[in-house]
C-alpha cells in the first residue's frame, strides 16, 4: 500500500474519501493507525485466564459505539502525519517480529471493547485493512490489490456476524467461494434448495455489510440475487457500522 499512497499527489490526498467528513489523507492516517496497533497491542498480550473475552461477532456489531471518538483521534493523527507513504511504510515495518504472537489463541490483548484473543484481534485488523483499502481504491481510482486470504477472512467474519445478529434459518446467504450462512427468523429449512436465497460476490458483500453501498443499489445493479419472500436483507444491513 505504501507504493499506492506514494503515487498520490496533494490533490488526490485532499479529495473526498467517500467516508463522511474524511479526505483521503485522513483515510490513510486511519489505515496507518490500524496497522501500528497490532504489534503494540500484541506486545502487551497476557496469557488467557478465565475472564470473558470479546468475540469477533461482538466486535463487528459494536464498532459504531466508538465512532465519534475514532473520528476525533483519526483527524488528530492526520494533522500530525508527515509524508503519508512513509507513514504507511513505517507502520508496516513495525509488524516485523509480531507474527507468532499475533496468531496465538492463548494470549489476550487489551482493546477498547475488552480483552480479545490475539488471533481474533489480528483478524479485526484484516477487516479494517481490506475495507479501507477498498475505500482508498474507490476514492482515488487507483488499484489497491487485496490479498485473497484476507478477503476470505473478512467475508466469513461479516457473514457470521450477520447470522449472530439476525439468528434464524429461513434465509441462506451465499458469498462464493468463501461463505454461506443461514439467518433471519422464520420457518427452518432442512432439505433441498432453500426457499429464500441471497447470493453475491465477496467485494459486494463487504461493501453491503459495512454500509459502503445499499441493498437497493446492488439489487438494481444485479450484483445481488435474492429469491423468496423473506430474502430481503435491507432491514439487517449494514452489519458493521
Amino acid at each position: 500500500m505504501g507504493a499506492v499512497v506514494g503515487g498520490l499527489g496533494e490533490r488526490e490526498l485532499a479529495g473526498e474519501s467517500g467516508l463522511p467528513g474524511w479526505d483521503v489523507r485522513t483515510l490513510v492516517a486511519h489505515v496507518v493507525r490500524q496497522i501500528v496497533v497490532l504489534p503494540r497491542y500484541v506486545a502487551e498480550a497476557v496469557p488467557a485466564g478465565r475472564a470473558k473475552v470479546t468475540g469477533l461477532d461482538t466486535w463487528a456489531v459494536s464498532t459504531a459505539g466508538i465512532a465519534d471518538r475514532l473520528d476525533v483521534t483519526t483527524r488528530e493523527a492526520a494533522a500530525a502525519m508527515g509524508d503519508p507513504a512513509e507513514a504507511v511504510r513505517a507502520a508496516a515495518g513495525e509488524l516485523a517480529g509480531c507474527r507468532e504472537r499475533a496468531l496465538r489463541t492463548d494470549l489476550v490483548v487489551p482493546q477498547v471493547f475488552g480483552g480479545m484473543r490475539a488471533l481474533d484481534f489480528t483478524v479485526t485488523r484484516l477487516v479494517e485493512l481490506v475495507v479501507h483499502s477498498d475505500d482508498l481504491a474507490r476514492a482515488t481510482g487507483v488499484d489497491v490489490p487485496l490479498d485473497r486470504q484476507a478477503v476470505a477472512a473478512v467475508v466469513r467474519l461479516l457473514a457470521d456476524a450477520l447470522a449472530a445478529r439476525t439468528p434464524g434459518n429461513s434465509v441462506e446467504v451465499r458469498i462464493p467461494p468463501y461463505a454461506a450462512v443461514q439467518c433471519v427468523p422464520g420457518p427452518r429449512h432442512t432439505r433441498g434448495t432453500p426457499p429464500n436465497v441471497v447470493e453475491t460476490d465477496p467485494l459486494t458483500w463487504i461493501r453491503l455489510a459495512t454500509g459502503r453501498t445499499t441493498w437497493a443499489e446492488q439489487i438494481e445493479a444485479s450484483a445481488v440475487t435474492a429469491s423468496g419472500e423473506r430474502a430481503d436483507l435491507a432491514p439487517y444491513l449494514p452489519v458493521m457500522r
